[in-house]
């Protein structure tokens, strides 16, 4: 008995901790400021968007004509699609494009590499980089959809704020269904924490569906060398390079506009496949602080559940577990409930108290297979 007494103590205080982080990144982001350049400047950045595709046919079309709609100058940008391997009309549809829009290029990946890497994106990422004219790199997803002033707040938030790295918002287009709810609850908690961390310089985050980097700096922090045989990362692993390259040159376009969604995931499978594969590079960070907060977070929820199996066989121990998760899910409400505003998606609120059990299982079983378990991702299996 006494040792379980200890351990809602220690759960307490890991709780308690946690609330003490949550209400940090609540103070972070209540601060943030939209970026509205009142200067009319001339646009001067020219950017290679880089997008790697693997069968992406029902997508890659839309995705492009998303970006040439963008209203900046179509003399200053270029895009060019990596075609991962792909078995469908993906690269039919990106040559399409090319004969309609000079600035649309295509480059093979089956020409260039065998299939036995462990990180195509990255590998493609780079291939593409070598090919590409301009001086700023941005990176998306085949399956985004990408707003007409991206390309703008980016020019100006670079020339403003002269930062050699960018991450900027991104947000899962939301049905009414139980598991599309639910990722975007989850995945607008990620972003909070994103624009919060990074504008206040606590920890990087970002994700590589909404990024800009400078193409020297790239160079100059050896790309993906050393993280070159993790599959996924191709993000946030450069962006923790990049700051201990440059520390007080990273930046968050924190705007409304430059918002790119994307579908989230159609099934649970798909979705834990996912949430897996961003989990399986965690232990790559050499960010201390980013690290402890992850730790922290997994080993919370883990002291949650073996609360619960406690319960099985000492029910009393049930009115501590409800206080617990009561408790946490009541101190992230106002965060979440901020965050919502910013993607417009109050409505969804409703369903956060209820979908806190949910989110404290796939936390321990993401973590953990992320770590010791391996997953499929475009028709690959990948340890």
């Amino acid at each position: 008995m006494q040792v379980i007494t200890y351990f809602i103590y220690f759960t307490a205080a890991l709780l308690i901790i946690y609330l003490l982080l949550i209400n940090l990144y609540l103070f972070w982001f209540s601060r943030l400021k939209q970026f509205n350049p009142k200067e009319n400047l001339k646009p001067l950045t020219c950017f290679s968007i880089i997008i790697s595709a693997r069968n992406e046919a029902e997508n890659i079309g839309a995705c492009i004509q998303s970006i040439l709609n963008n209203n900046y100058p179509k003399e200053l940008f270029e895009i060019i699609v990596a075609d991962d391997f792909s078995n469908d009309a993906t690269p039919a549809i990106v040559e399409s494009l090319m004969q309609q829009h000079s600035n649309v290029k295509l480059v093979t990946l089956s020409k260039i590499i065998d299939q036995n890497i462990n990180s195509y994106k990255k590998r493609a990422i780079e291939i593409c980089i070598a090919q590409s004219r301009f001086d700023w790199i941005v990176t998306t997803d085949a399956d985004c959809n990408i707003p007409k002033q991206w390309l703008s707040l980016f020019d100006a938030f670079i020339q403003i704020n002269k930062t050699v790295f960018v991450a900027a918002p991104v947000m899962f287009i939301c049905e009414k269904t139980f598991l599309s709810v639910f990722q975007c609850l989850d995945f607008i908690s990620l972003q909070g924490i994103t624009a919060a961390s990074v504008s206040a310089g606590f920890h990087s985050m970002c994700n590589g569906a909404n990024l800009a980097y400078n193409k020297k700096v790239f160079y100059e922090v050896d790309g993906f060398k050393n993280a070159d045989h993790i599959a996924s990362g191709d993000d946030m692993l450069l962006m923790h390079k990049v700051k201990a390259k440059h520390p007080s040159s990273i930046g968050y376009l924190f705007n409304q506009s430059a918002i790119v969604t994307t579908a989230a995931m159609p099934d649970w499978s798909s979705f834990i496949n996912q949430r897996i594969r961003w989990a399986s590079k965690a232990t790559n960070y050499k960010e201390p602080k980013i690290f402890s907060v992850l730790l922290l977070v997994y080993f919370m929820n883990l002291s949650f559940l073996i609360l619960f199996i406690l319960c099985c066989f000492n029910p009393p121990l049930f009115y501590y577990l409800l206080v617990f998760i009561l408790t946490k899910a009541l101190f992230e409400l106002p965060f979440m409930y901020a965050v919502s505003k910013f993607y417009s998606l109050q409505r969804i609120m409703i369903w956060f108290v209820l979908m806190q059990p949910f989110h404290i299982a796939y936390m321990i079983i993401s973590g953990w297979l992320g770590k010791f378990g391996s997953y499929k991702w475009k028709g690959r299996k990948v340890k």
